[in-house]
């Protein structure tokens, strides 16, 4: 039944685009639901194995759970810059998909495939070279520095495999096939729970039913959760470039095809690429300078961040999903040359993208407590979580507003401007906030200052959507 829908909504899309109808509202929000729902599924799932992740970890001890908060914005650098490269590709396949040039698209895929290989192995050099010192520069506790250099050692050894999960992921999508890539990433979550079970914890009994079962386990801690989410990663990346390559009605390969790097494509994907690459850079250099300022205020607080911000998840998450589709709808809706739907497109994804936050936010204030108790024992990591994440959950409004937007603009190619916005607000609002706050507050000043940032943030991108100079003009 899903995948019945699922057509159904690419045949709709398709016949909008290419005979000039402007559908009613009604049908646009079905459009606009029906392609968002795989997404969001996914992002529910990839929530799910965070939380159930960040319970096994933080089952091992405050110190396990601050080893990995250390990088964990460093990791997020580098998967941001991964989205970016495979984004240059993406959109163009979106563009030419929406003008009916599915061999011009096929193109653009096989040099986006070579080009995530070569830039996921550079990322990966660069990630085991800087492992040793990492948590040293980021001045963590001597006491958690060993774990967090193991966990984003290895982290970067699976790189190679997370661009290449991106690129096939992002082209799948931006052709419309929404609900390949969805399921797959539901299933990377699940093995990377039944693999983390394994390697994070030692042999073990449980009862069940009355029997006593023998579970197996490695034992490895902080490393066996790093080594189970890169496994993960590698099986998910075949399975997906397996999906593009061969299973994709539009975009799987014909023999024959070249392989060869032009010009045209890998100027297109710069120019795509770079200002996102950009932003990128801002937003995570941001939380790395962010968690350089929690790190001194003690492993209890380090912890607690570290945990809200996966709580905090369960709120933003579907916004991604929507804006995932808002990339999608606008950048075939521009390679038709259908700006306005695309402008349509945009404006309702981020209002749909508003709503969910909103009731997710209030929702995250109520069963902040409950939250927090099952992710860690801690009673002191738990009390100072749960007021953090309350603080945040004012923000989820607007924090929705500048996700799907910056999904739709990118659909149109526009990634220049949302970078510079990003400057502005995370280096000029919310690192200097958390410098002065910090101090005073503690953890909650940090949060304080995120949560201002995030509705500067997205009354910018709010500004930007409304005056449609993100539109293409020829």
């Amino acid at each position: 039944m899903k995948g019945a829908i699922f057509t159904t909504a690419k045949l709709e899309l398709s016949d909008w685009l290419h005979q000039g109808d402007t559908p009613p509202l009604r049908q646009q929000l079905r459009l606009i639901i029906q392609l968002s729902i795989p997404a969001i599924l996914a992002e529910i799932s990839a929530i799910a194995m965070q939380y159930i992740d960040a319970a096994m970890v933080g089952s091992l001890g405050g110190s396990a759970s601050a080893a990995i908060g250390l990088v964990s914005t460093t990791t997020w650098l580098f998967g941001g810059l991964c989205v970016a490269a495979s984004t240059g590709f993406a959109v163009q396949v979106a563009h030419l998909i929406g003008a009916e040039k599915d061999g011009e698209a096929q193109n653009v895929l096989r040099q986006g495939l070579l080009v995530s290989l070569l830039f996921g192995l550079l990322l990966g050099i660069i990630g085991i070279f800087l492992s040793g010192k990492l948590p040293l520069w980021l001045h963590g506790e001597p006491a958690i520095c060993p774990d967090a250099s193991r966990y984003f050692f290895i982290y970067a050894c699976a790189l190679p495999a997370i661009q290449l999960r991106q690129a096939a992921g992002g082209m799948l999508q931006c052709s419309g096939d929404m609900r390949t890539p969805s399921l797959l990433n539901i299933v990377m979550c699940f093995l990377d729970v039944v693999l983390n079970s394994l390697l994070i914890f030692p042999t073990r009994t449980a009862s069940f039913l009355g029997l006593r079962l023998v579970l197996p386990g490695a034992g490895l801690g902080v490393a066996g959760a790093a080594l189970g989410t890169a496994l993960s990663e590698g099986i998910t990346a075949s399975l997906m470039l397996y999906a593009l390559c061969f299973r994709s009605p539009r975009l799987r390969l014909s023999p024959g095809g070249s392989w060869r790097l032009t010009s045209p494509c890998l100027r297109a994907a710069a120019r795509l690429a770079l200002p996102m690459a950009l932003e990128r850079a801002i937003l995570s250099s941001a939380q790395i300078v962010t968690t350089r300022i929690v790190a001194p205020l003690g492993t209890v607080s380090m912890a607690a961040n570290s945990l809200a911000v996966t709580a905090e998840s369960l709120c933003y998450m579907p916004g991604h999903g929507i804006a995932t589709a808002a990339t999608t709808l606008v950048g075939q809706s521009i390679g038709a040359d259908r700006r306005d739907l695309a402008q349509r497109f945009a404006r309702l994804t981020v209002a749909l993208g508003a709503a969910v936050m909103s009731f997710a936010g209030v929702l995250m204030f109520l069963f902040a407590p409950w939250m927090f108790a099952l992710l860690t024992p801690d009673l002191e990591i738990q009390a100072l979580g749960t007021y953090v994440l309350r603080i945040e959950a004012f923000a989820e409004p607007l924090f929705a507003v500048s996700i799907v937007a910056t999904g739709a603009l990118r659909g149109a190619g526009d990634t220049l401007v949302p970078s510079l916005l990003n400057l502005f607000s995370m280096w000029g609002v919310r690192v200097t906030a958390s410098i002065l706050l910090a101090p005073a507050l503690g953890l909650p000043g940090v949060w304080f200052a995120m949560c201002g940032e995030l509705c500067v943030r997205g009354v910018l991108f709010l500004i930007r959507l409304l005056r449609g100079r993100w539109i293409p003009t020829g």
